[in-house]
């Protein structure tokens, strides 16, 4: 098992390949198919510290923040799956959820030495290895907003990286 804090370097990111499993802490961004698009358009314009954003060496975990915890959504979601390609290129180096994803955003995370890890739905196990929880910006998007998270020994298996897929 590979251990990973965040923020990432780009020699932890370098060494990963499909198959690995991947222990990970510190903290990390959440957000999904409402608040995704709109982080995307911050990193475009270059205001991202507009909206105490800092992208540089971070995970974005698709999932929503609930008093229920915290589970994968499906990162295939033309709103979230679109994303990766921007957000890894304003520093995002690990994209984290679950489901099979287009061989263009394969390529597209390869180019910007990223990857995508899927994690197991477990929402009540994810629960108690999050230690903090704070809304970042977009509060009006409830459970939906960007929050960032403190999270410990989070297992996940990378499942894109260096142009490689598990689902290929």
């Amino acid at each position: 098992m590979i251990q990973l804090t965040t923020p990432f370097k780009e020699e932890d990111i370098a060494q990963l390949k499909v198959g690995d499993v991947v222990s990970i802490s510190g903290y990390i961004y959440t957000g999904r198919d409402a608040v995704l698009p709109k982080i995307v358009k911050h990193a475009e314009e270059g205001t991202l510290f507009d909206v105490n954003v800092d992208l540089q060496g971070q995970v974005i975990f698709h999932t929503a923040v609930s008093p229920a915890g915290v589970g994968p959504t499906s990162s295939n979601k033309l709103e979230i799956e679109s994303s990766f390609e921007p957000l890894s290129r304003h520093g995002i180096k690990m994209h984290l959820g679950k489901g099979a994803i287009k061989p263009e955003t394969v390529k597209a995370l390869a180019k910007n030495n990223a990857v995508f890890a899927i994690i197991p739905p477990v929402t009540a196990l994810l629960g108690s290895q999050t230690t903090e929880k704070e809304v970042v910006c977009y509060p009006e998007l409830g459970m939906e907003a960007l929050h960032r998270i403190k999270v410990e020994n989070y297992k996940a298996i990378i499942a894109a990286a260096k142009g490689e897929s598990i689902y290929e």
